[in-house]
């Protein structure tokens, strides 16, 4: 995921574009802009379109006022450097669930964490096998050949199946990349909380990261975090009592799709 542009915002948050001018085929970048008060994210109407092409960022059914509090947990996972596995430790527990997205160099080089994930009730969904640009596939061969790759990776590996959920490499898509998806049967997942946490040489501290997160919660939140991220590893625990403590559950994706 690329760094979001700041934008202030005082009461709402929006899920937007980072460029002006919309056009339903050039190539764009998802992202959410925060804000403190614990309030979904409003879909721009140019955005309108993506969650009727099998794309999710949010629980509407869990809104704002909502007496049932719901987050979801998912993890965008290309490699293992020791954190991966922390965030399994702490996910396990805490008994929380999540779903990972995952490239095929994580397959093929940590089969048995990969396994682990889905032993352990997690999904493991598709982020593609090679994190291409996914709007650079402009047939649906070439994008069925991506995803099927690792759906093939995945299987050969572990004998299982892949859960049919798909999230493009650094949130970059168009209208083309949710129809291509949803032709080969998956649902688009995005999100509408994430943060600065993907740079191993630039991670937040402890605190700012714990804060942030819970700072900018809210019901039906989709939260993106990267396990790859030390202070992620560190932090999960204290965030997933937190939340409980604040009256959240922790859903699956298949409860947010249905």
């Amino acid at each position: 995921m690329k760094k979001a542009v700041a934008i202030a915002v005082s009461v709402i948050l929006i899920c937007a574009f980072t460029v002006t001018g919309f056009s339903a085929a050039e190539a764009q970048s998802w992202y959410c802009v925060r804000n403190k008060d614990h309030r979904q994210p409003v879909l721009s109407a140019d955005l309108n379109y993506v969650e009727n092409i099998g794309g999710y960022y949010i629980d509407h059914r869990h809104g704002d006022g909502s007496e049932e509090k719901v987050v979801y947990l998912t993890f965008d996972a290309g490699y293992e450097n020791g954190n991966v596995e922390k965030i399994l430790d702490v996910l396990k527990q805490k008994q929380a669930t999540g779903a990972f997205f995952i490239l095929g160099n994580l397959v093929t080089k940590n089969t048995e964490l990969v396994k682990r994930m889905a032993d352990e009730g997690h999904l493991v969904c598709n982020h593609t096998n090679s994190h291409p640009d996914m709007t650079t596939k402009v047939t649906l061969e070439d994008f069925r050949a991506e995803l099927e790759s690792l759906e093939n990776i995945y299987r050969e590996y572990t004998g299982r199946e892949l859960s049919k959920y798909f999230r493009p490499p650094e949130g970059r898509f168009n209208k083309e990349t949710l129809e291509f998806a949803q032709d080969l049967g998956y649902k688009t997942i995005f999100w509408s909380f994430a943060y600065e946490d993907w740079d191993n040489n630039k991670q937040p501290s402890f605190e700012a990261a714990k804060r942030k997160i819970l700072d900018n919660i809210h019901n039906g939140a989709v939260i993106l975090l990267h396990p790859t991220s030390e202070t992620n590893a560190a932090v999960l625990g204290e965030v997933i009592d937190e939340l409980r403590s604040m009256g959240y559950t922790f859903g699956t994706l298949d409860e947010l799709t249905a």
